[in-house]
């Protein structure tokens, strides 16, 4: 099955035509598996340090559905690993809890779903590369649903997004589509405190620039917005600020899919100055932000999902754009004057980075984020194998990584903080692996 799946990588006639970017030896071919888990360049290797079904450090089950995650310094040569499970109601033989048990956990529940807990949240798994030992992993967030991706903060917390807008029912006694937030110095599952400020939408991620606070956030839906969050105060994001969309006046139709039936198509490196529209009633009880949103100008995306910050920039995945609806990454510069008055005098700009016209190199991106050696690297979220893709400054492409065992998506892409680990979850297998080898660092 393996030799089978890799095929697609071999590299022959381009798809409809279009040229195929040059694939880059950056590493070196990859090898297989011989435990049928993850492909990888001479001189890598990885480890299982998650697995769906094993019992954490609080007796609690680790939860299935490993997807978006982020690590943090823990000090003495550890890292703190925060890590989204997507699962949802009725969900509960995947998740945490055993039915009819009792644990401490249950009562810091967002939504306990009438005695039967909604199964998504997060858990926290405490790593010591050099040793290779997981010291600490527990459930950190509980109660919540379908937590496919967020992102890290500055000040040292994950920000956990639902990919859904579920509302009470009869069984779920909360309404969802929410981000919640959970300190990476947690040791205990935190109170489920929704951030409303950020609005209730199929919320895919987050990306927060450092420099002034603000946050870019993705939805994942085929006529999604991009948002971007003012906080009050930088931050504390509990203390409210103000939710607005990405628009483009110069694209007629406000449309960046190119779909085959979009009223517009747009090349990979044009440039567009970008405004943003003020967006109200965001708690959006009828899931509409984002068609009042594009009413009131706002433009469109193609299921917009992984997003991170990089350099002066801020890229996004829009996992179904483009002409063969194979993915496309968008960068989006801030102004010098970012949420400021001044901005329309100096306006941000969106490009689009990439977009992939051949399958074989690149399919329906999910997850980013930008390695310490200034390549972004995307999760693929396909049809199998899906792949780690590096990503070049140039816009060339390489294979970083390979599932060729199996039909799992890969997510959750992140960097130790020192760059010498890079983890990734095995999404289906309900696996997290911790990577090393001879990274540029």
């Amino acid at each position: 099955m393996g030799a089978f799946l890799g095929l697609r990588r071999v590299l022959g006639a381009p798809e409809n035509g279009a040229a195929a970017t040059p694939t880059l030896p950056r590493f070196g071919a990859l090898r297989p598996d011989p435990a049928r888990i993850l492909d990888l360049p001479p001189g890598f290797s990885y480890r299982v340090i998650s697995r769906a079904g094993d019992t954490m450090h609080d007796g609690l089950r680790v939860p299935a559905a490993h997807d978006g995650m982020a690590a943090f310094d823990g000090g003495n040569g550890r890292v703190i690993l925060i890590c989204n499970h997507e699962l949802e109601l009725g969900d509960g033989a995947l998740g945490p809890f055993a039915a009819g048990g009792r644990h401490p956990a249950l009562a810091r529940c967002y939504d306990d779903g009438g005695g039967e807990p909604c199964a998504g949240g997060t858990t926290t798994l405490i790593y010591k590369p050099s040793t290779g030992k997981v010291e600490k992993h527990f459930l950190s967030l509980a109660g919540t649903e379908r937590n496919c991706a967020g992102g890290p903060t500055p000040w040292g917390s994950w920000l956990s997004c639902e990919e859904t807008v579920t509302k009470p029912d009869g069984k779920r006694t909360r309404t969802h589509g929410w981000v919640f937030e959970v300190p990476a110095a947690a040791r205990e599952p935190v109170d489920p405190v929704p951030l409303t400020a950020l609005g209730r939408f199929n919320h895919e991620a987050i990306a927060v620039d450092p420099a002034t606070g603000i946050l870019y956030l993705t939805e994942d839906t085929p006529d999604s917005l991009l948002y971007r969050f003012l906080p009050s105060e930088p931050g504390r994001l509990d203390a409210g600020g103000r939710l607005q969309a990405l628009a483009l006046p110069d694209l007629k139709h406000g449309d960046t899919r190119n779909w085959g039936d979009t009223p517009e198509q747009i090349e990979a490196g044009h440039i567009f100055a970008a405004r943003w529209i003020e967006l109200e009633n965001t708690d959006s009880p009828d899931d509409d932000l984002r068609l009042r949103g594009h009413a009131a100008g706002a433009a469109l995306f193609a299921r917009g999902e992984g997003i991170c910050h990089g350099g002066d920039a801020i890229y996004f995945a829009c996992t179904s754009g483009g002409r063969i609806g194979a993915g496309q990454i968008f960068r989006y510069r801030p102004s010098a004057s970012e949420g400021r008055a001044e901005e329309s005098a100096r306006p941000a700009t969106l490009e689009l980075f990439v977009e992939s016209t051949d399958r074989r190199q690149l399919e329906n991106c999910d997850n980013l984020v930008m390695a310490p050696w200034g390549d972004l690297i995307a999760c693929e979220d396909a049809d199998a194998p899906c792949a780690l893709v590096g990503i070049t400054p140039a816009g060339q492409m390489y294979l970083l990584a390979q599932n060729s065992w199996s039909d799992s998506e890969l997510a959750g892409a992140c960097f130790a903080p020192d760059g010498r680990t890079l983890f990734v979850n095995a999404q289906k297998a309900g696996l997290t692996l911790a990577i090393e080898g001879p990274f540029p660092v």
